[in-house]
């Protein structure tokens, strides 16, 4: 009999150098270095198997280099969504060099960071939907961490560029702490996304959209009811989003609330979806 693999879709790994960790007073508790020891000691008490390691926002393909040596060294780490910036000149030159990287067969997907960007309409630009469809000619996914204005655009994205998959990070980014007001306005721009069959969703980030110190799972049950209803479960993932999770909550304790109001550890959510968008080959 197969056990069934428990997949953590969405983590980083970083070190307390990282620029964007000195930006805000409130990022201090998670300003230090955070490396295999410590993923994991919280993989293990969480009961999780295997794990996609995510660029985090160190904006330089190095990063991705690294962690594509750091995949095939490490068992628990099935896949890397590496860094690309989708306006840089040497756009052709980046993609050239992780195809030739000795452990290509880990990346599994690229991601800019699309919600620092000021735009909300930047993904329906066309020199972006053509840089979109250089990326799918190297990778099958790409992962959208955008705000809920820019979820609009993520839309028309999916729709000009079908032979990609896009994975919405942390569901978009809705305003939990805010209750019933941000669960209507995010649920109607998130409906024509979820409507594009090429479109997959990570019930990841949402303890970090709340309030940090009160939050409760109730809270988040609405939103993820909401994903629920317009993706399924064959098209959502568990994602930790450690160690920023750090900010609201432990490893354990994240997982742990996906689950409750879930009711189950959803063989879908926790492992399917994954291992399907991806391509993980590990179940």
């Amino acid at each position: 009999m197969t056990t069934r693999l428990v997949i953590d879709a969405h983590h980083h790994l970083w070190t307390a150098d990282y620029p964007w960790l000195a930006s805000r007073p409130e990022f201090a508790p998670i300003k230090r270095d955070y490396g295999i020891a410590d993923l994991r000691a919280n993989l293990a008490a969480a009961g999780v198997d295997r794990t996609v390691l995510v660029e985090s926002a160190w904006g330089h393909p190095s990063e991705t280099v690294e962690f594509l040596h750091l995949a095939g060294a490490v068992n628990e780490i099935a896949g890397v969504v590496g860094h690309i910036d989708l306006l840089a000149p040497d756009l052709l030159a980046v993609l050239a060099r992780y195809q030739a990287h000795p452990r290509a067969r880990y990346l599994v997907g690229l991601r800019d960071q699309i919600q620092g960007r000021p735009e909300s309409d930047f993904l329906a630009r066309p020199e972006v939907i053509a840089a979109l469809r250089t990326v799918a000619k190297t990778v099958r996914t790409f992962d959208l961490v955008v705000r809920v204005d820019q979820i609009p655009a993520a839309a028309t994205a999916a729709r000009a560029v079908p032979e990609l998959t896009f994975v919405l990070d942390h569901l978009g980014k809705p305003a939990v702490k805010d209750g019933a007001e941000a669960l209507w306005s995010w649920r109607e721009a998130l409906i024509p996304l979820a409507k594009e069959p090429n479109v997959t969703a990570k019930l990841s980030g949402l303890v970090t959209e709340a309030d940090w110190d009160q939050w409760t799972p109730d809270e988040l049950r609405p939103f993820v009811q909401t994903a629920l209803e317009l993706f399924g479960p064959d098209r959502l993932m568990f994602g930790s989003d450690w160690p920023v999770c750090e900010l609201a909550a432990t490893y354990s304790r994240v997982k742990d609330a996906v689950t409750e109001i879930l009711g189950s550890e959803d063989a879908d959510v926790f492992s399917g979806t994954a291992a399907k968008t991806y391509q993980l080959g590990v179940l």
